[in-house]
């Protein structure tokens, strides 16, 4: 079988940076502007920094931009050269088979042994399984349209696009497609994650390209997406988290965040352009967990006004090694607790893909997906305009893949429940005072085993008509069941308890962690919008709790 294609990139590495140099080099219409805009934007950034290193580049950057307009046109572009050059290897990445076939060996091991050391006690007795994938099956689940995905794989470019909760979404993901028999891929990953010694070292020679999320300027946004496109031109198949950032609420991405996704579709018609078409499929995916490593983090930053804009946090629980070792070890026998579910590729304008990898319209029949970039004449173009809508459509069908694709698990479906009945109890039903209601209200255990089952029935029904996926345990567990399953996953992971087991029933004690999990029915009419009109109603299809919460 051949390899993949990525197994060759180190053999490419300084060819595919060239290409991306003169790219965007000679893409440029305006020298001027680009400089312009990065020097004013680095300027911005860096001042105020007392690091010297920052000090230093903001002297750079100021005496840049005080000769700017004395340069000629030549001497901009040569400059221009020189920091796209700069940028182009500080992103590019790296890949080594060794570490790779290592990598497969090594983490399924050392991963089991955080999720389940009993499991791991076990499996001493018999080395060979300690480094087998399979000891990670019960805990982590890999599923969806696997079989489908293994055969295009063969035919094309594989363009996978997850929903994106935690930092530990490119180990799982990674796991998932080895796990899964699909190539490995290469993806972006923030900058302030190659920090880690021992993360920076896997990402670092697995495919991982640095992404600096400090950098805003036109120049440096041109020179990531000149090089997905390069990679994706050369058949890498690629790994986006197009809602460029962890999901700060807990909920499933309504919008994407498209640069990267519009550079696929460039890609492919460049390829068709160049009369050699490669095919590539797109395929919405969506990382599901019982808890999040760093849900209270994500959630006050959301709650937060001046956390709104916060792009990064560089002091969330995943930079704590303590709380990363919470978080695995709290899985201990839950089987299922993350499930990694692929969804039915599409192709760049949103089409389905049938088994062949082939292009079907609305009524199923067969289309040429190079007809959507050819002009009147038949000429295959490059056109930004059209392709910001074709992209636009694209992120669309993604986010309604999302929705059909999320797996609905026991803390979603309880704290959606709980988070009902804390809204009925406010004296007031705006956000943050139901949210100050701290420990006021316990709900008797009989009645919110009640709306749990009325929760799940309405979950079920959706299922069927394929709207939502609801957990292996969600679809057999009585009320009650879930409730237990919830109080023990929450249970002593998050440094204030969510619920509280009483004499006189189950107690709320953070309503905040309540808003995240809850958020997850959101698009689904089953969890409390706080983002809508008015500050959030309930859909009719939502729990409707009877008394007894106190």
């Amino acid at each position: 079988m051949a390899e993949p294609p990525i197994f060759g990139f180190n053999a490419a590495r300084e060819d595919i940076v060239r290409e991306v140099v003169d790219r965007v080099v000679e893409g440029s219409a305006d020298p001027l502007f680009l400089l312009n805009d990065a020097a004013y934007n680095e300027i911005k950034r860096l001042e105020g920094s007392l690091k010297k290193k920052d000090q230093e580049r903001h002297a750079d950057w100021q005496r840049l931009a005080r000769t700017l307009g004395r340069m000629t046109n030549d001497e901009r572009v040569s400059r221009l050269r020189e920091l796209v050059s700069d940028y182009a290897w500080d992103v590019a990445g790296n890949f080594d088979p060794r570490v790779y076939k290592a990598s497969t060996k090594i983490i399924p091991g050392l991963v089991t042994g955080l999720l389940a050391p009993r499991t791991l006690a076990t499996l001493v007795r018999n080395p060979r399984e300690l480094i087998s994938l399979d000891a990670l099956s019960d805990k982590v689940k890999v599923e969806g349209a696997i079989d489908k995905l293994q055969r295009i794989s063969k035919k094309g470019v594989l363009v996978f696009v997850p929903t994106h909760l935690s930092n530990m979404d490119s180990i799982v993901f990674g796991y998932a497609l080895e796990r899964a028999g699909l190539p490995p891929a290469t993806y972006g990953a923030g900058k302030n994650l190659f920090t880690n010694l021992i993360l920076s070292f896997f990402m670092h020679n697995l495919g991982a390209y640095r992404v600096d999320r400090r950098l805003r300027h036109a120049l440096y946004k041109d020179v990531l997406k000149t090089y997905s496109c390069v990679l994706l031109e050369r058949g890498y198949h690629s790994l986006f988290f197009p809602g460029g950032t962890r999901s700060r609420s807990g909920g499933i991405e309504p919008r994407l965040k498209l640069g990267l996704v519009g550079s696929a579709l460039e890609a492919y018609a460049r390829t068709v352009r160049a009369g050699r078409e490669r095919r590539i499929y797109f395929v919405p995916s969506t990382i599901n967990y019982l808890i999040t490593l760093e849900a209270e983090t994500l959630i006050r930053d959301f709650l937060s006004e001046t956390g709104k804009s916060r792009y990064i946090i560089e002091d969330d629980e995943s930079s704590r090694l303590s709380r990363v070792t919470t978080f695995m070890r709290k899985l201990l026998g839950m089987n299922g607790s993350v499930v990694i579910r692929f969804g039915e590729p599409i192709d760049p304008f949103g089409n389905a893909v049938d088994d062949d990898g082939n292009s079907l319209d609305r009524r199923g029949r067969t289309i040429d997906p190079a007809s959507y970039i050819r002009d009147t004449d038949g000429r295959a173009v490059v056109d930004a305009h059209r392709d910001a809508q074709y992209t636009r459509e694209l992120g669309e069908e993604i986010c309604a893949s999302y929705a059909r694709n999320t797996v609905i698990m026991s803390t979603h479906l309880v704290a959606a429940a709980c988070f009902a009945r804390l809204r009925k109890a406010s004296p007031r039903p705006d956000l943050f005072t139901v949210l100050r209601q701290r420990d006021n209200v316990v709900i008797p255990r009989d009645e919110l085993a009640a709306d749990v089952r009325h929760l799940k029935e309405l979950l079920l029904e959706l299922e069927k008509s394929g709207e939502v996926v609801c957990g292996e345990f969600v679809r057999a567990a009585s009320g009650g069941d879930l409730i237990e399953r919830a109080l023990r996953a929450f249970g002593g992971y998050h440094s204030v308890p969510v619920l509280e087991s009483r004499r006189d029933g189950i107690a709320i004690l953070d309503p905040e962690l309540l808003l995240y999990y809850q958020n997850r029915l959101i698009p689904y009419g089953l969890g409390w919008d706080p983002l809508s009109k008015g500050g959030g109603t309930s859909s009719p299809n939502a729990a409707a709790p009877a008394g007894g919460a106190r």
